[in-house]
């Protein structure tokens, strides 16, 4: 078998070390930074060889296939040494899939992945299916490949994930919506980012499905460009279509074949515009599986919603504090912000990824009483939102935004932590920046 290198020792490169190793390759994974404890023993325990805080170029650079984390950008300089040399990089998503015989379910889209992609596990479990959940969430998909056995897995893609996969293919392919997002890693060009989420319909043939969302401009002016043999399913709130899933009379109408599915919005128990998208995206997916109506009703109206995505964490002195950690960009922070009743403090910032914030200022104007900045540099918030709140403050840690946001904070405000921008300036994560702000307001 060939030599398998591992770039990254993080979820994903240790999941795709295990499973090289079990299915008898040379395995060697290398990370510039440090290697978690946890990870350290896996590899110990799979007999697997390490490097940390180096690329070792010789023990690399003979390698047969390297298999990127997509936290690396292409733009790394051990990329471009391993690219000269003609070795082929791929994601950990198309290595496990190499050796997946199961019915793969993959979601992508700007905003409303986890949300969807959770729906769409938790409806599967109750409709008893022996499903897995991985890609940007849960445990590795090359780990459970390696250890586990699945008729079914759902898998979230994120558009770094999508980018490194060539002969993977979906069953059934959900794209949710395309906004500008991780334009840094596209050298600023919309066009790259859009093809790249496209990715998700690559090889599949006209037995499966492609679901999308008819009212997402970008998404529609693109589908006839690219090359499509699935069946198409949209899914609408402004307009009726033929099959897949439409609002009529506030009730969402699900057609597939000759299979239909109705249900009102307010029954729903994720509320929001955006919500009743993913929701839509589900029953849709549901639909297709041939899970029962009874299943799909009783999913869609006792689904929990996902940690760091609009999640309440406590109110004191009567104001309401709510995590959106997971909200990384401008377009999620517009849902967050759109769907807030109360007046906002809004803590806000991080690592811009080249944001355009226009699309918030009608609501900013409307609803945001103050902004909390939360970031390693907040200098463009300051350019951008000065004058248009009436005071701006700048703080360094999630403990320190607390305690400014209940310094300023009245009865009936909301404190909205939507930071539009990624984590990695402060904090290792969204997930990260999350529980320290929410460990900060139960220390209040």
């Amino acid at each position: 078998m060939s030599r398998v290198v591992i770039l990254g020792g993080g979820e994903s490169g240790v999941g795709s070390a295990v499973l090289a190793k079990v299915k008898g390759h040379e395995v060697f994974l290398s990370d510039n930074g440090m290697i978690s404890q946890e990870a350290k023993e896996l590899m110990e325990k799979w007999e697997i060889s390490y490097e940390e805080g180096r690329h070792t170029r010789e023990l690399i650079l003979n390698a047969g296939e390297v298999v990127k984390s997509p936290g690396i950008p292409d733009s790394a300089p051990i990329i471009g040494d391993i690219r000269e040399k003609k070795i082929p990089v791929i994601s950990e998503i198309e290595f496990a899939g190499r050796y997946d015989r199961s019915k793969k379910i993959c979601i992508t889209g700007s905003n409303g992945k986890t949300t969807t992609t959770s729906i769409i596990y938790f409806l599967m479990k109750n409709a008893g299916l022996n499903v897995g959940l991985a890609g940007n969430i849960g445990q590795s998909y090359a780990y459970q490949v390696a250890t586990q056995n699945y008729d079914y897995y759902v898998l979230e893609l994120s558009s770094f994930q999508l980018d490194g996969m060539y002969d993977f293919k979906a069953d059934i392919a959900v794209l949710l919506n395309i906004t500008p997002d991780h334009l840094d890693r596209y050298n600023n060009q919309m066009e790259n980012y859009i093809m790249s989420k496209f990715r998700i319909t690559q090889n599949m043939s006209e037995s499966d499905c492609f679901i999308f969302c008819a009212d997402d401009e970008i998404s529609i002016s693109h589908l006839n460009n690219i090359v499509l043999k699935a069946k198409q399913l949209p899914f609408s709130q402004e307009k009726r279509v033929e099959e897949g899933a439409y609002l009529e009379d506030k009730q969402i109408k699900v057609k597939y074949e000759d299979r239909e599915y109705n249900m009102f919005i307010n029954e729903l128990s994720l509320q929001g515009k955006h919500n009743i998208y993913n929701s839509m995206a589900a029953a849709v997916t549901g639909k297709v599986l041939n899970i029962r109506n009874e299943v799909l009703r009783q999913s869609l109206t006792t689904f929990q919603g996902v940690e760091h995505r609009l999640e309440k964490v406590l109110k004191v002195k009567n104001v309401l504090y709510i995590n959106d950690s997971k909200g990384t960009n401008v377009n999620s922070t517009w849902y967050a912000l759109e769907s807030m009743t109360t007046p906002v403090i809004w803590i806000a910032g991080g690592k811009d990824k080249g944001n355009d914030y226009s699309p918030l200022f009608d609501l900013v104007k409307d609803k945001v009483r103050a902004i909390i900045c939360l970031g390693a540099d907040n200098r463009k918030l300051h350019e951008v939102f000065e004058g248009m709140v009436d005071s701006m403050y700048d703080t360094s840690s999630a403990e320190e935004a607390v305690k400014v946001a209940y310094s300023i904070a009245q009865p009936g405000d909301t404190v909205l932590l939507s930071p539009a921008c990624a984590s990695f300036d402060l904090f290792k994560n969204y997930e990260e920046r999350g529980r320290l702000f929410k460990e900060a307001v139960k220390n209040l």
